[in-house]
Formats: structure tokens, C-alpha cells, sequence
């Protein structure tokens, strides 16, 4: 796939930015910073929690470093709105540190989008709630969600 066309391409439609969504989920599923990365314009900005990002390289090093500390990492993404090149997500992830303590954590992001299909934008807040194992609802194989797993709403979440 050309990296510098990453459809489906702005202006979305519903369908489109569902899609759009669900295609984010399942590359950060992969816990892959590099293969993730594509999905951004070479000068992405970011704002993570209250770190501020800018590029490609930046991005897959705070990947990197994210994945080496949220282990057994398992996302869930859903739309929440969107207009022509934006679309906004709330999402919830689980993933335990190196001690075995999990955790949940939920968020809001912002995303616009370039011509091309690239993320040129992302603003993320984040909020992690202590979990027990017994609590967890994200239990799927390593990789993507599977395409018959509950969403979040059907979650309850």
C-alpha cells in the first residue's frame, strides 16, 4: 500500500469513519509503533495525556516506550462524532505493569485528518482506574479484536 494514501479519505462518511476507527483499533492492537506510525502524517502532532509529540519518530519511540510499560495491552475504540476531516473517539484500554496490578484506562481523542487519509492531528486524554484481573472484559488472543467481541457500549463501558 502507497503509505502517502490511506483511505477511506475525508470527507467521511458515517460508514467511513466507522471504518476509519476500527482500522486505528486493530494497528494499535498490534503493538507495533512502526506499522502504527503510518497511519500518521510525517509531522503528526499529538497530544498524549501531557506529553507533547511531533512526527513519525516521535511517535514510534513513545510506542515503544508505552508498550514496554502497559503489558498484555488490549484496546477497545468507538466513534463518538464526526465532520468532514474529524473524528472523535472514546476508548478504553486494559493492560497491566511489570508488578501484575491492571489497570483500565478510558479516554476521549480528537483526531484531524490530512487529504491523503493521514492523521495530521490526535489529542488524547487519558484516565487509568485500577482494575483486578477478575474485573477485566478485554480478554481476547494478542492482535486485534475479534470481529464478533462487544464493543464497548455492548460492554457497558
Amino acid at each position: 500500500m502507497n503509505d502517502s494514501l490511506r483511505p477511506p479519505l475525508p470527507p467521511f462518511t458515517l460508514e467511513e469513519a466507522v471504518l476509519k476507527v476500527r482500522k486505528a483499533e486493530d494497528a494499535w492492537n498490534t503493538k507495533n509503533p512502526a506499522l502504527v506510525s503510518l497511519a500518521y502524517t510525517e509531522d503528526s502532532c499529538w497530544r498524549n495525556r501531557s506529553v507533547f509529540l511531533n512526527g513519525r519518530s516521535e511517535i514510534v519511540s513513545f510506542l515503544e516506550n508505552k508498550w514496554l510499560r502497559e503489558l498484555d495491552y488490549r484496546l477497545i475504540k468507538e466513534i463518538w462524532a464526526f465532520a468532514h476531516d474529524r473524528i472523535a473517539v472514546r476508548f478504553a484500554y486494559e493492560w497491566h505493569d511489570r508488578d501484575g496490578s491492571w489497570f483500565r484506562s478510558y479516554g476521549n481523542e480528537n483526531w484531524q485528518f490530512a487529504k491523503n487519509g493521514l492523521m495530521k492531528t490526535r489529542y488524547a486524554s487519558i484516565n487509568d482506574i485500577p482494575i483486578t484481573e477478575a474485573e477485566r472484559k478485554f480478554d481476547w488472543s494478542p492482535g486485534p479484536r475479534p470481529v464478533n467481541y462487544p464493543g464497548l457500549s455492548a460492554l457497558g463501558l
